[in-house]
């Protein structure tokens, strides 16, 4: 389990069964954020598949996320996108208005999934 940071936090940890990820934010290969809210939620939610693909997992075993959305406007086009990446039952979700850390970001999503045994 990589947790390799520069800042004083776990990327990943597992708990009791679950594995709680850190939030996750819109930052392509090249270090760019790419424009619009569908464009930031699909790249986010492919950096949380690759995430828990590397502990031999993927979304399937998500059971909580919180999403913070820089603007409620967002929130139709986000829940699309979000929509069409779970399957029932779908994971409990939380939904913010914050503001976020990286320039140029309209969310930040944070998940816990559960461990296979």
């Amino acid at each position: 389990m990589s947790t390799a940071s520069t800042l004083p936090f776990s990327k990943i940890r597992p708990a009791a069964g679950l594995l709680f990820l850190a939030g996750e934010m819109p930052i392509a290969t090249d270090g760019g954020v790419p424009e619009g809210i569908e464009a930031q939620t699909a790249l986010t939610l492919d950096r949380i598949a690759a995430t828990l693909a590397g502990e031999g997992l993927s979304l399937d075993d998500v059971v909580s996320m919180t999403a913070y959305l820089t603007d409620p406007a967002d929130f139709p086009a986000f829940n699309r996108v979000y929509a069409a990446r779970f399957k029932t039952p779908y994971p409990v979700r939380t939904t913010v208005r914050a503001d976020l850390m990286l320039p140029g970001a309209r969310l930040e999503l944070t998940a816990v999934a559960r461990l296979r045994a």
